[in-house]
């Protein structure tokens, strides 16, 4: 009696393993459990993209650092399998500073588009595109996700986190952010404090963002670019940081749900 308990308790615990895979990551899973999954019980992913440039004290691959660690915590909650990251972009008037890198629209748009026809090809029918980085980049992405929805029957959505979650900036901290400021620098160091070279900070590197029609200027005179003038610098603050690392995230994970859950209402 006892043994026969024992096997249905290791078959009920079975089956409940087999109801996710044993990691979220595509380049982590083995082919054939993938197979398992997708698109049967899987049928999202996420592309977290990023760029390398600097990023006042966080490391220079913030804007890859932020959307993969997004990704991560909220997979489970989306059911999603998250595809690689794709580190390199359009950097754009930061490209340089040490350690940034440059790649040039031609170079990105069917690069960008190959690998989304590659995730439809695996059957993934929501591939959702977590942009960390802005500038031209985003207007690339917009447009070819777009093209391949079209083309292939499949749904994308594309996130601008920092921008997306601007309120969240505002309710968090009662001020604006900016690119490696307030909001920026405490995402990273809820991620990985040791990203944030806080002894390294002075005022000095941060410039506000021009008014537009005003000046312009290349490459952009400071790594920490203010949204709005006086607003903005990092605080370092460990409870904010968690804070709004925890509310970014669930905004995030609400959208993506809401559209999917309208794409499926629509049957589209």
């Amino acid at each position: 009696m006892k043994y026969t308990l024992f096997l249905f308790c290791l078959s009920l615990s079975c089956c409940v393993f087999a109801q996710s895979p044993t990691t979220r990551e595509m380049d982590r899973i083995n082919w054939m459990e993938f197979a398992e999954f997708v698109p049967g019980k899987i049928n999202t992913v996420l592309l977290p993209t990023g760029t390398l440039e600097p990023h006042g004290v966080i490391n220079n691959g913030a804007d890859n650092t932020a959307p993969f660690a997004m990704a991560k915590a909220i997979a489970e909650d989306l059911n999603a399998m998250i595809a690689p990251t794709l580190n390199y972009g359009m950097t754009g008037s930061m490209a340089a500073f040490p350690g940034a890198f440059e790649i040039s629209e031609e170079a990105y748009a069917p690069f960008i588009r190959d690998i989304l026809k590659g995730l439809a090809k695996n059957k993934f029918k929501n591939i959702i595109i977590l942009n960390g980085h802005g500038g031209g980049q985003t207007a690339v992405l917009h447009k070819v996700a777009a093209e391949v929805a079209n083309e292939l029957g499949v749904r994308t959505l594309v996130i601008n986190w920092w921008s997306f979650a601007s309120d969240v900036t505002l309710e968090v901290f009662k001020e604006d952010g900016g690119h490696a400021g307030l909001n920026e620098t405490a995402y990273i160091q809820a991620i990985d404090p040791t990203l944030v070279n806080k002894e390294r900070y002075n005022t000095d590197q941060a410039t506000a963002y021009p008014k537009p029609n005003t000046w312009s200027a290349v490459p952009f005179p400071s790594s920490i670019g203010l949204y709005q003038e006086g607003q903005g610098y990092p605080n370092f603050d460990e409870k904010q940081a968690k804070e709004y690392f925890e509310k970014v995230n669930a905004k995030v994970l609400k959208l993506i749900q809401e559209t999917i859950r309208k794409w499926d209402l629509a049957g589209l």
